[in-house]
């Protein structure tokens, strides 16, 4: 499941067991490239692109 993938990389780069006060702080702690790098996977487009 491609989401899962998301949510692994997410967890690994400091989300795993934190809670944020805003959500402000947790876009502050995404890393905008890793986000990128993650969904632009070839079978994660292909799950949009068929669509």
């Amino acid at each position: 499941n491609p989401i899962e993938q998301v949510w692994k990389e997410i967890r690994k780069r400091g989300f795993k067991n934190k809670a944020f006060r805003t959500l402000e702080d947790v876009i502050q702690g995404l890393e905008k490239e890793v986000i990128k790098s993650i969904v632009n996977r070839r079978r994660t487009r292909m799950l949009f692109e068929s669509r």
